[in-house]
């Protein structure tokens, strides 16, 4: 399968399934295009030489290095990869590399959109003790199998409200990593309310990365992310923001937006993180019921996919003049890329990562936490609900009917089972609208990456 397009002033060939790109001249980008679809070569001889003046020679010329890229696996290459997926899928059954703690399911802002229910996941409000948390990191190292660095997150609702357990939970990690023959990586997500000096250091010297939630813009920021009160919370979190990234050196970080119905211009919120010195970013289409006023329309979609080019213009440009920044869903490389694993099964959750509870259980990952019919089990019995991971461990790219004549589906995986259940009522659907945004996102992504040093 080839995917063609024109992006930043490039004619860009994607040969799916090698994954190799290719910038093409406009005859060259015809000729693919014709061979593609079925042409023999003295029609697309012919073609090259009626519409873009080619001699005959120059033609053959041309049509000649598009056969070399085919026969070196780089143009029209076969999918081999689908006899794969379910091998691929056995040799890592029970090996859990990631948890997703849920130190607290409380927060201290109530921000409307929030696909948490503000930290409470549609149940009660409470925090982890040391104990739960204590059990689901021997949990961690017991189903780990061989592999050595295992990740947490610290999440909620708004981890710092839980400071002190997620502090013993680190400093008892580390006691006992080494002779388990683990290397723990944490990251902390957080609201940035409760940001002082002492969560600085902490994070700065424990936590491999850190997400800090910030919408951009103060009055789009200010406009959902709130205090119990119904007061904005950007004017008191930029500040610690910044305070924090500095001592971080500007690295290993992420400022983490969430755009809405309401600003569908989410470049100009972009443009505000940048402008308070955050390089490290990235923009998050709402979750949330399709109901819901805050939630993304039709008539945003073409506004938000011309939002993403735009970006791309930016990044390219700012490149360009040597003041690069980051936008995580374009990180893309060409020269290595996912594994093949990866490429067919997506994230992994309930199988390689899964979320835990303050009460110890066992969920998918953080967007099936409360839903009860996805609990998997508990910290203390392990996985009790075999046939909901099983459900899980099946999914594949090769599973969706809807990715089967899809371009980017080695980039997604499949998708976010989490949106394929919201959307359809099944982990192995597709959420279609997040489809298209992921599909201009990889075709953004490809040509920045594609340009690099050009």
């Amino acid at each position: 399968m080839i995917h063609q397009y024109k992006l930043g002033g490039y004619n860009i060939v994607l040969d799916v399934c090698s994954g190799s790109v290719h910038l093409v001249d406009e005859a060259a980008c015809d000729a693919i295009a014709a061979l593609g679809s079925g042409a023999s070569e003295e029609d697309a001889t012919a073609l090259l030489v009626r519409d873009h003046g080619l001699s005959e020679a120059d033609a053959r010329e041309l049509l000649g290095e598009i056969d070399g890229l085919r026969k070196a696996g780089k143009l029209f290459s076969p999918d081999t990869f689908e006899p794969l997926a379910g091998e691929l899928k056995e040799r890592s059954a029970g090996v859990v590399k990631a948890l997703c703690l849920h130190v607290a399911h409380t927060c201290n802002l109530n921000c409307s959109y929030c696909f948490a229910s503000q930290g409470k996941y549609h149940g009660e409000r409470a925090v982890m003790s040391f104990e739960v948390g204590k059990r689901a990191l021997d949990f961690l190292i017991e189903n780990s199998g061989s592999r050595r660095n295992l990740e947490v997150d610290f999440f909620g609702g708004e981890p710092l409200m839980n400071f002190e357990v997620v502090k013993q939970l680190v400093e008892y990690a580390r006691s006992v990593e080494r002779e388990a023959g683990k290397n723990f990586r944490f990251t902390l997500t957080t609201n940035g309310v409760l940001i002082d000096d002492e969560v600085i250091d902490f994070a700065n010297r424990e936590m491999s990365n850190v997400v800090l939630s910030l919408d951009g813009r103060k009055e789009v920021h200010d406009r959902f992310r709130v205090d119990y009160a119904g007061r904005g919370s950007w004017e008191t979190i930029v500040p610690k923001f910044q305070k924090l990234v500095a001592a971080r050196g500007g690295k290993n970080y992420y400022m983490r937006g969430t755009f809405t119905h309401h600003n569908p211009d989410f470049l100009e919120d972009i443009r505000a993180m940048l402008d308070l010195g955050f390089t490290e970013l990235s923009m998050e289409p709402v979750v949330c019921a399709p109901d819901d006023p805050s939630a993304l329309t039709r008539e945003d979609l073409p506004v938000v996919l011309g939002q993403y080019e735009k970006l791309a213009e930016l990044m390219a440009e700012r490149r360009r003049e040597g003041r690069p920044f980051t936008f995580y869903h374009y990180m893309l490389d060409l020269k290595g890329g996912p594994c093949v694993y990866k490429r067919i099964s997506g994230c992994g959750s309930g199988t390689e990562y899964m979320a835990v509870t303050p009460w110890g259980d066992l969920y998918p990952c953080h967007q099936f936490v409360g839903e009860e019919a996805f609990r998997l089990g508990d910290v203390w019995h392990g996985v009790t609900n075999p046939e909901k991971q099983a459900e899980f461990a099946a999914c594949n790219v090769y599973t969706r009917p809807e990715c089967a004549d899809c371009w980017a589906r080695f980039y997604c995986s499949g998708g976010c089972a989490a949106n394929a259940y919201h959307a359809t009522g099944s982990v192995n659907g597709v959420y279609a609208y997040g489809c298209e945004l992921f599909r201009k996102r990889m075709e953004c992504a490809i040509m920045l990456a594609a340009s690099e040093g050009e």
